[in-house]
C-alpha cells in the first residue's frame, strides 16, 4: 500500500516545523514547542476525515489495536473471533492482553465469513474483530447483526483499509472501535504508527490513558501532576512521525482518485481472461482500490500464474504461500512459540491450533493472487502492466 511513493514537499514542510522546534515527544514542553502540536493536528483531522468524535494515535497499528482491547475492556478467559486471513498482528493483539484468539474462516469476501462467525459464537466470546484486507471491507451488516443478537463487542481491524467505505461510513468507524496501521507500506504513512477511532467518550479516554503510562492528561503542562487511573504502556507516536501523517492524509482522497483509476483499468484488462473471478466486494463504490484480488480455477493454476507474473517482472501476493498473513504457514501461532510462558487457561485453550485444519479458506486462499496498485504509474504504464499481467495469467491457464 502506497503512500510512500508520494512524500514530497508537504511532508518535509510538516516535520521541519518540528524539527525547529527540537521538541519531538507529543507531550509535554508546552513552551519551547511553540504552539507546535501535530499529533492533535493529526487527531483532529483523522476525527473530520472519518466522521467520529474521537481518535487517538499509537505508535502502531498493532498498538493501536492492543489499546483499543484494552479500552474495551477484553482480557483474559474472553475470545475474539477473527480471520484466518490477516496480518499476525492482529492475533498478537489479542494475545497481548490474555484474551483467545478464535480463528474461522474467511469467503470470497477475502474477510470473515458471517456463518463461521455465527458457529464459533460461545459463551466466552467477548468480541469479534472483522479484518478489512487489501483495502476492501467485511460484510459489515451481517456481523453488525450477529454481534446485536449475540451483544457482542465489534472492534474492526481497518489497518489495511485507510479510506474504504462501506454504505458511505468509513471502515473503522462502524463498530465499537476501528483501528488503522500508518507504518512504511500501508494507504497512508507515518513511517511508523497508527490510531483509534471511536464514537465513544469512555472508549476514548481509557485509549488516551493506556497509550501513554496510564496518564490521565489531567495535569496541563505538568506531566506530574497527571493521575495514574489504571495500567498503561508506552505506545506513543512521536511529534515527527504524527507530522508525516498529517500530510499524508490531506492527500488520502488524490490517493484514493489513483489507486481507483489504475485498478479499474487492470480489472477491466484481466477480466476478459476465461477462468478468471474477482473477489467479492460487499460495496464496490468503498474499495481503496489498494490491491487487485483475483482467483484462478485451482491452486495450481495460481501457483503457475504467480510465478509467472514475477517473472515479468511485476508484484504479485500468493497468500497461501505467504509466511505473515494466512494461518497455514503461522507455524509460531500453532506451535504457541512466545518467549514467556501464557496463563495456563490461555495456553489450554491454544492446543487446538496444533492440528486445526480450515479446508474453507484453504480452498479460497489457495486459488487467490493479489496484485497491489501503485499511485506512481503513469497510463501508459498501467497498460503495459496490464499485458503483462494478461499474458501472465494466461500462460498458467
Amino acid at each position: 500500500m502506497p503512500g510512500f511513493e508520494l512524500f514530497g514537499a508537504e511532508e518535509k514542510k510538516e516535520v521541519n516545523d518540528v524539527l525547529e522546534t527540537g521538541i519531538y515527544m507529543r507531550y509535554g514542553f508546552d513552551g519551547p514547542r511553540k504552539g507546535i502540536w501535530k499529533a492533535k493536528e493529526l487527531e483532529q483531522a483523522l476525527t473530520e476525515r472519518f466522521n467520529v468524535k474521537y481518535a487517538q494515535l499509537t505508535s502502531s497499528g498493532t498498538t493501536a489495536l492492543t489499546t483499543a482491547m484494552a479500552a474495551l475492556g477484553i482480557g483474559a478467559g474472553d475470545e475474539v473471533i477473527m480471520p484466518t486471513f490477516t496480518f499476525v498482528a492482529s492475533f498478537e493483539a489479542v494475545l497481548s492482553v490474555g484474551a483467545t484468539p478464535i480463528l474461522v474462516d474467511v469467503d470470497d469476501t477475502l474477510t470473515l465469513a458471517p456463518d463461521a462467525v455465527r458457529a464459533a459464537i460461545t459463551p466466552k466470546t467477548k468480541a469479534v474483530m472483522p479484518v478489512h484486507m487489501c483495502g476492501s471491507m467485511a460484510d459489515m451488516d451481517a456481523l453488525l447483526d450477529i454481534c446485536r443478537a449475540h451483544n457482542l463487542l465489534l472492534l474492526e481491524d481497518a489497518c489495511q483499509s485507510t479510506g474504504a467505505t462501506y454504505k458511505g461510513k468509513a471502515l473503522g468507524s462502524i463498530g465499537h472501535a476501528g483501528t488503522f496501521s500508518f507504518d512504511f507500506v500501508k494507504t497512508i504513512t507515518c513511517a511508523e504508527g497508527g490510531a483509534i477511532i471511536t464514537n465513544s467518550e469512555d472508549i476514548y479516554t481509557k485509549a488516551d490513558a493506556f497509550s501513554d503510562h496510564g496518564h490521565d492528561h489531567l495535569g496541563g503542562a505538568d506531566r506530574g501532576a497527571d493521575g495514574h487511573p489504571h495500567f498503561g504502556y508506552n505506545f506513543r507516536i512521536s511529534e515527527l512521525h504524527a507530522a508525516v501523517g498529517l500530510a499524508q492524509i490531506r492527500k488520502l482522497d488524490k490517493f484514493l482518485a489513483i489507486l481507483r483509476n489504475n485498478k479499474q483499468i487492470l480489472k477491466e484488462a484481466l477480466g476478459a481472461v476465461p477462468g478468471v473471478t474477482f473477489r467479492r466486494l460487499p460495496d464496490p463504490a468503498g474499495d481503496s482500490a489498494t490491491h487487485l484480488s483475483f482467483f484462478l480455477p485451482d491452486a495450481e493454476a495460481a501457483k503457475a500464474a504467480t510465478a509467472a507474473i514475477k517473472a515479468a517482472g511485476l508484484p504479485a501476493f500468493y497468500w497461501f504461500d505467504n509466511n505473515w498473513h494466512y494461518f497455514r504457514k503461522w507455524n509460531h501461532f500453532k506451535e504457541g512459540a512466545t518467549l514467556h510462558p501464557f496463563a495456563a487457561q490461555l495456553a489450554k485453550a491454544m492446543e487446538v491450533y496444533k492440528t486445526k485444519e480450515f479446508p474453507a479458506s484453504d480452498a479460497l486462499m489457495s486459488r487467490c493472487i493479489s496484485f497491489p496498485i501503485s499511485l506512481v504509474w503513469t497510463d501508459e504504464e498501467v497498460r503495459d502492466r496490464a499485458e503483462k499481467l494478461i499474458a501472465a495469467v494466461k500462460s498458467a491457464l
